[in-house]
C-alpha cells in the first residue's frame, strides 16, 4: 500500500468523522460538550467504550508483546472483568448520586478543596501520559510506513495527527465522542477479524486448524502459576488487572464522563457489564492475532522491523500488513483498524482533560454564562499543545513496549486516586484536606522506590503490576493518620 494511498484512506476517515461531528455538534454548548445533554443511549455508549478502552495500544502493542508474555495478559484481563463489576455497583451508584459533570467534584463535597484538587491533578498527569502514549504508537507507525517516506518530520506527523483530533471534538465534545467511538469500534472489530482471516487464508489454514496448530502452542500459555516471585504471577496480575480498571476505568474521568451521559443509573450500568464481556472476547482476538503474525513471520523469514537502530515488536503488525505482499484489503483492513483504535481513546481523552481542567481547576460552571463557552475552548486548544509537547517527548525516552510502559505508569498515578476514593467510600472519618497533597506525593515516592528495589533484594521477588494496589494502599494509610478524631456517622457518602 503506497503512502498516498495511506493518505487518501486517512482523509477519507476523517471527513466521516467531521460529517458526524458537524451533526452532533450544532448546539455547541457546554452542556452537550461535557455531558451530552444525557440522553445518549446505553448500547451506543457501551459498544464505543470497546473501542476507546483497547485503542492503538492494544491494536498494535498487545499483538507484539505476544513473544515475550505469551497470552499472560489474559491473566490481566481476567481482572479486569472483575474491576468492571466493581465499577458497576460500586463507582456508578455514586457518580449518579450526585449528578457529577467531574466526578472529582466527589472527593471536594467528601473532603474538601485540596483533595478535589489533588484527584484531578493525578489523573490529569495520568490522562494526559496515557492519552500520549496511545498516541505515539500511531504516530510511530504513520511515521515509518507513510511520512519518512515523504520526508515530513515525525514532529509534523504528531501535529496533523492531534489539529484532526481537535477540529472534530472542537464543538459537539462528548456528544460527539460517543458517536464517533461506535464508528471506530466497528472499523477495530472488522480489522482484527479480517487480518486473522486473511493471514490464515495465506498460511492455507482454517480458524480451527490454526487453533489446532502445533505452531500455535508455543505462544498459547494462559496461566503462570510457577513462581510467586515472577512479575507475571496469575495471582500479581489478576489483582494488578481488577485494580487498573477501577482506577483506569472507574476513577477515570475519560472513561466515566462517557457513562454520565446515560440517561440513567440502570442504563449505565447495563452498559458497563455489557462492554466489559464484549472487551474480554476482542482482547482473546488480539493476543491470537498475535501468535498468528509470529508464526507467519517465522515462517516467511520476516524480521522484527528497527526504530532507530533497535527491534520494535509493536511494528510488526504493520510490517506484514503494509510490506509483505499480503494484498491491499488487508492493508486497508489494517489502517483503518490502527486509525479507529488509536482515534477513539485519543479524542475522549482531550475532551475529558478539557472538561476536568474547565470544572476543577477553572470552576468554569461558577463563571459569567457568555465566559463559560470562551473558556472551554481556549483550554481546548491548550490541551491540544500540550498533548503534542508530550507524545514528541517520547520519542526520544520511551524505550520498552508501549502497553507494558502504560501499565507500569498507571501504578504511579492512580494509585493516589484509588486510597482518596476508598477511604471516601469505605470509612465515615473527615481528614485535615491541607495535608492530602503531601499524603499522596509520599506515597508515589514510595512506590517508586519500591519499583527500583532491585530483585535480588528482595528474594527473587520481581515487582510487577501490583504497585497500583499497593500505592493505594499506602495513600489510604496516609489518609488515615491525617484523619480528624471525631467522626460523622451522619455523613453522606
Amino acid at each position: 500500500m503506497s503512502s498516498t494511498q495511506i493518505l487518501l484512506l486517512i482523509g477519507a476517515y476523517f471527513l466521516v468523522l467531521m460529517i458526524i461531528s458537524y451533526f452532533t455538534g450544532k448546539n455547541d454548548s457546554n452542556s452537550d460538550f461535557f455531558k451530552a445533554g444525557k440522553q445518549s443511549p446505553w448500547y451506543l455508549v457501551a459498544f464505543g467504550m470497546v473501542g476507546a478502552s483497547l485503542s492503538g495500544v492494544t491494536f498494535i502493542s498487545v499483538p507484539g508483546w505476544i513473544e515475550d508474555s505469551q497470552f499472560g495478559y489474559m491473566q490481566v484481563v481476567f481482572g479486569y472483568l472483575f474491576g468492571y463489576f466493581v465499577v458497576a455497583y460500586v463507582l456508578l451508584p455514586l457518580y449518579y448520586k450526585y449528578n457529577l459533570t467531574s466526578i472529582y467534584e466527589y472527593l471536594l463535597d467528601r473532603f474538601g478543596s485540596v483533595s478535589h484538587k489533588t484527584g484531578a491533578f493525578f489523573f490529569f498527569i495520568s490522562r494526559v501520559l496515557g492519552a500520549a502514549f496511545r498516541l505515539y504508537l500511531v504516530a510511530i507507525v504513520l511515521q515509518q510506513f507513510v511520512f519518512d517516506d515523504l520526508g515530513i518530520r515525525f514532529e509534523f506527523t504528531v501535529i496533523i495527527s492531534i489539529l484532526l483530533i481537535w477540529i472534530y471534538t472542537n464543538r459537539g465534545g462528548i456528544k460527539t465522542i460517543v458517536w464517533t467511538d461506535t464508528l471506530q469500534t466497528l472499523f477495530m472489530i472488522i480489522a482484527v477479524v479480517l487480518s486473522i482471516v486473511l493471514i490464515n487464508r495465506e498460511l492455507d489454514w482454517s480458524f480451527g486448524e490454526f487453533l489446532a496448530s502445533e505452531e500455535l502452542i508455543p505462544y498459547n500459555k494462559f496461566l503462570f502459576t510457577d513462581s510467586f516471585l515472577e512479575r507475571n504471577h496469575f495471582i500479581k496480575s489478576f489483582i494488578g488487572g481488577m485494580f487498573i480498571t477501577i482506577c483506569m476505568t472507574g476513577l477515570d474521568q475519560d472513561m466515566m464522563q462517557k457513562n454520565l451521559t446515560c440517561k440513567s443509573l440502570k442504563d449505565a450500568q447495563k452498559n458497563m457489564v455489557s462492554f466489559s464481556l464484549v472487551l474480554v472476547g476482542v482482547t482473546f482476538l488480539f493476543m491470537l492475532l498475535g501468535a498468528l503474525l509470529f508464526i507467519y513471520a517465522g515462517k516467511n523469514g520476516i524480521s522484527i522491523p528497527l526504530m532507530d537502530g533497535s527491534p520494535k515488536s509493536d511494528l510488526l503488525f504493520p510490517e506484514i500488513a503494509l510490506n509483505s505482499g499480503l494484498g491491499l484489503t488487508l492493508a486497508i483492513t489494517f489502517m483503518l483498524g490502527l486509525i479507529a483504535a488509536a482515534y477513539s481513546s485519543a479524542d475522549s481523552a482531550l475532551t475529558s482533560l478539557t472538561t476536568s481542567f474547565c470544572v476543577d481547576f477553572l470552576n468554569v460552571e461558577k463563571r459569567k454564562e457568555e465566559d463559560q463557552k470562551k473558556v472551554r475552548k481556549r483550554t481546548h486548544i491548550a490541551m491540544s499543545i500540550m498533548l503534542v509537547l508530550v507524545i514528541i517527548s517520547f520519542k526520544y525516552i520511551l524505550s520498552s513496549n508501549v502497553i507494558d510502559s502504560l501499565l507500569t505508569v498507571s501504578g504511579y498515578t492512580y494509585g493516589p486516586l484509588l486510597g482518596l476514593f476508598a477511604f471516601g467510600i469505605l470509612t465515615n472519618h473527615k481528614i485535615k484536606d491541607k495535608y492530602v497533597w503531601v499524603v499522596s506525593l509520599l506515597s508515589v515516592v514510595i512506590i517508586a522506590l519500591i519499583a527500583n528495589i532491585p530483585s535480588s533484594f528482595l528474594g527473587g521477588y520481581v515487582v510487577g503490576y501490583e504497585l497500583l494496589p499497593l500505592n493505594g494502599l499506602l495513600t489510604f494509610f496516609g489518609l488515615w493518620l491525617i484523619r480528624t478524631r471525631k467522626l460523622n456517622p451522619n455523613i453522606d457518602q
